[in-house]
C-alpha cells in the first residue's frame, strides 16, 4: 500500500485513460510517494476561446457555468471532477491537485460572450466543475474579475465553494443581491477537523466556512450549506448538526449529495479509506454498493447524487426531517435576470452604476 502524500488527497497519478503508455517512478526517484516530500503545485495558463460550459443534466440544477480554473488545489481525495484533468493529458490523481490550469482572460471571455445578441441571461454557476476560490484565486483575482463582469450587467450567479475566501469579494456580492443577482452555498463536509485535514486537505476549515456563512447573510446575500458530499458510514452522521451549524450561522437554504466515484476516482478513494481510515474502508464501500445497486458507483441522471433503496431513502429522510425543524429551505433562490443589461462595447464598465 502506499503511503499518504502530505497535504494531498491522492498519493499517485492514475494512468490516463486516453494514453496507452504510463510513466510510474520509483519511490526513491519521485521522492513522495514515500511521503518525504509533497509535490509542488505549478500553474499553466489556459488559452481557452471561451469561457461558458453549457450542459444538459437534469441533476445539476443549472445549465450555464463558468470555471476561471481547471484542476483544483483543494485536494479532495473523493472530488469527482477528478477524471475532466484526463482531457488535458494530466492525471486524475496528483496531477489533478498539483497541475492547476488558469485563465487569466476569464473576464474578458465573459464579458464577450454576454454581449452576443443571442446570449439569453439565466444562473450561471460558478463554477460547475473545481472551486472558483482554490488558494490560488487569493493572488490572481480572476473570479473577483468575472464578478465584476456580471455586477456591470446585473446578470445572475450562484457559487458553491469550500473556502471562506467568498467573503473577501462581499463588496460586489451584496450589491448584486440588492438586484437579486447573487447567491452563495459554502459546502461543509464535516465539522470535524481531523477529518477535514486528511480529506479535504486544502480546504478551510469548517468554523472558517460557517464565519463566511455569517458574513454573507449579515451583508444581505443569500447564503445556503451544502452537505456534499454525504458519505455513508463516514460523515452521514453529522448531517443534522452541519444543517444546525450552517441554520445557526446565517444560512436559508440547504443541498446534499452522496459521494459520487465515477471511472479512476473509485480506485483513490479506496486508496484512501484504507491509509487514513482501514477500519472503516468495507463499510464504507459496503454501504456505496448498497445505495448503487451492487457498485460503487451508479452514473445514470437521477441517481448518481441520490443513490436507491432503504438507506438511501433514510438519508433523504434524514434531510428532509431536519430542514423542515431548522426552518431551511430545500431548493435555492430563483435569481432575477429582468434587469440584465449587456456590457458596454469598448466602454467603461459601470460597477458603481447605481442607476
Amino acid at each position: 500500500m502506499r503511503l499518504p502524500v502530505h497535504g494531498r488527497g491522492a498519493s499517485h497519478d492514475l494512468p490516463n485513460r486516453f494514453q496507452r503508455l504510463h510513466l510510474e517512478p520509483e519511490a526513491e526517484v519521485e521522492g513522495e510517494s514515500s511521503g518525504a516530500q509533497p509535490r509542488k503545485t505549478r500553474f499553466f495558463v489556459d488559452r481557452s476561446r471561451s469561457v461558458i460550459s453549457h450542459n444538459s443534466s437534469p441533476d445539476l440544477g443549472f445549465s450555464v457555468s463558468l470555471n476561471p480554473y481547471r484542476g483544483c488545489e483543494h485536494g479532495c481525495s473523493y472530488c469527482y471532477a477528478r477524471p475532466t484533468h484526463e482531457y488535458l493529458g494530466f492525471s486524475a490523481g496528483l496531477d489533478f491537485e498539483s497541475r492547476i490550469m488558469v485563465k487569466p482572460d476569464a473576464a474578458e471571455l465573459l464579458k464577450k460572450a454576454l454581449s452576443a445578441r443571442a446570449w439569453k441571461p439565466q444562473t450561471l454557476a460558478l463554477s460547475g466543475v473545481t472551486d472558483p476560490y482554490q488558494p490560488v484565486e487569493r493572488r490572481l483575482r480572476i473570479t473577483r474579475a468575472c464578478l465584476e463582469v456580471l455586477l456591470e450587467c446585473r446578470h445572475p450567479v450562484s457559487i458553491v465553494t469550500k473556502n471562506h475566501l467568498v467573503a473577501r469579494d462581499i463588496d460586489i456580492l451584496s450589491r448584486m443581491a440588492e438586484h437579486g443577482t447573487a447567491m452563495v452555498t459554502l459546502s461543509i463536509t464535516t465539522l470535524r477537523k481531523d477529518l477535514r485535514r486528511v480529506m479535504e486537505p486544502r480546504t478551510s476549515i469548517p468554523a472558517r466556512r460557517l464565519a463566511a456563512v455569517r458574513a454573507l447573510a449579515d451583508a444581505g446575500v443569500p447564503v445556503g450549506v451544502n452537505v456534499a458530499p454525504l458519505i455513508p458510514g463516514l460523515n452521514d452522521h453529522e448531517l443534522p448538526e452541519i444543517l444546525a451549524a450552517g441554520r445557526e450561522a446565517g444560512a436559508s437554504h440547504a443541498g446534499m449529495m452522496l459521494l459520487r466515484l465515477p471511472l479512476g476516482v473509485k480506485e483513490l478513494f479506496a486508496e484512501w479509506l484504507e491509509q487514513h481510515f482501514p477500519d472503516r474502508r468495507n463499510k464504507v464501500l459496503g454501504r456505496l454498493r448498497e445505495v448503487h445497486g451492487g457498485r460503487l458507483y451508479d452514473s445514470r441522471f437521477g441517481r448518481r447524487g441520490r443513490g436507491r433503496g432503504p438507506f438511501a431513502e433514510h438519508l433523504g429522510n434524514l434531510f428532509r426531517v431536519s430542514c423542515r425543524r431548522l426552518g431551511l429551505k430545500r431548493r435555492s433562490y430563483e435569481l432575477a435576470t429582468d434587469g440584465f443589461r449587456r456590457p458596454e462595447r469598448g466602454g467603461q464598465m459601470r460597477l458603481f452604476d447605481a442607476g
